[in-house]
């Protein structure tokens, strides 16, 4: 979902950052508010004082949904549930959790945590807003407070509207959880009815786009498609980690695992085992003692001129925590490690000694499989 993050602070124990597309939100906000919405309703200020509006108005918005974020975090955390931290992003902002709530009451405390912050910062800045007029203060500062008074609203509204993985969806998720008591058919309902409302504001979108409001329709557009995939990748993530909960990589890892002896060449072990395997890694090894192992990778960066003469011993990976895994290592930390490292191919040791490889593929079957026979 994110792309390069920048850390920020760290927030009653929480880790605060921002992906770097919150950087674009950032700055048509900022525009927004300074060339649209303030112009629009409050006349006769000058330029400059409309950009101090927008960036005040932008930096509030950025507090706000801070705090909206927390809220879900703290209930989280007294729940024992796992929290990575906070990020903002185009589309708002997310509370990392790392296990799903262990029950329907923790889940619905944790969702509608935030829709409640919202609604009282929303609260907080009107009535800000009404003293400020009342005593004196600049005209702008009421007007930046009754904005933030307003897209807190607009924030608690949004969000509780009942397509996972927004908030609304999520109290949606807890009601059917803890009448049918599962998890998993309450998380596919409920994301089936994000991915339609993400449809809905796709359709949305275009119709904005056709009738001349290129850019709000463009903005429901790509939330529609944002919410559709979100809701369909929730749905995934909650489908795999029940598929693979309790079970070692043992289970599915290929036993006798094809080596590759440390004293041939570059060629022949291009020519003798990526071509004829397909595999883009192997193990090393001579005489069953495990030197590390090999991957298209490490060959692509020799010209192709040397591969005579270069042995794979000088090619060597030495085994590291990113390419080899204990064999009663989690499942499901064995695909963590496959989706942050990239590697789809993972060696399998037992007290250092090669006894298999994982792979990604092998997985993916057992999670297809799995899902055909028990889905409902």
């Amino acid at each position: 979902m994110f792309g390069k993050q920048i850390r920020l602070f760290s927030l009653l124990g929480f880790e605060v950052a921002i992906d770097t597309s919150w950087l674009i939100l950032a700055f048509l906000i900022t525009w927004t508010l300074a060339q649209g919405y303030f112009p629009h309703y409050y006349k006769d200020f000058s330029q400059a004082t409309y950009w101090y509006m927008g960036v005040c108005g932008a930096i509030g918005l950025f507090f706000s949904i801070i705090f909206h974020e927390l809220s879900h975090s703290i209930v989280a955390r007294k729940y024992g549930i796992p929290m990575k931290g906070i990020t903002l992003f185009i589309f708002g902002g997310v509370a990392h959790m790392e296990e799903e709530p262990p029950s329907a009451k923790s889940e619905f405390l944790m969702a509608i945590a935030g829709p409640i912050s919202s609604l009282f910062l929303a609260a907080f800045f009107y009535l800000i807003s009404l003293y400020s007029k009342g005593t004196g203060y600049p005209e702008p500062v009421s007007a930046v407070l009754g904005y933030l008074a307003f897209i807190n609203t607009i924030l608690a509204v949004f969000n509780l509207l009942p397509g996972f993985p927004l908030d609304g969806g999520r109290v949606l998720r807890s009601a059917l959880w803890y009448w049918k008591n599962n998890i998993k058919w309450a998380t596919k309902i409920a994301s089936e009815i994000g991915a339609a409302l993400g449809t809905f504001f796709i359709v949305l979108g275009i119709l904005s786009i056709i009738t001349g409001n290129f850019i709000g329709g463009l903005w429901w557009a790509l939330i529609g498609m944002f919410l559709r995939n979100a809701s369909s990748m929730s749905y995934q993530q909650l489908a795999l980690r029940s598929a693979f909960e309790g079970e070692k990589v043992k289970r599915f890892m290929k036993q006798d695992p094809v080596t590759v002896p440390s004293s041939i060449s570059i060629r022949d072990l291009v020519e003798n085992y990526f071509y004829h395997y397909h595999y883009k890694m192997f193990p090393v090894s001579d005489n069953s003692n495990l030197l590390g192992c090999v991957t298209t990778r490490s060959v692509k960066n020799i010209p192709k001129e040397d591969w005579g003469r270069i042995m794979v011993k000088e090619i060597t990976n030495k085994c590291t925590p990113e390419n080899a895994i204990d064999i009663n290592t989690d499942a499901i930390n064995a695909l963590t490690l496959m989706n942050v490292t990239g590697n789809s191919r993972l060696m399998v040791l037992d007290n250092g000694r090669l006894v298999g490889i994982l792979t990604l593929k092998d997985m993916m079957k057992f999670l297809s499989v799995k899902m055909d026979l028990e889905e409902s």
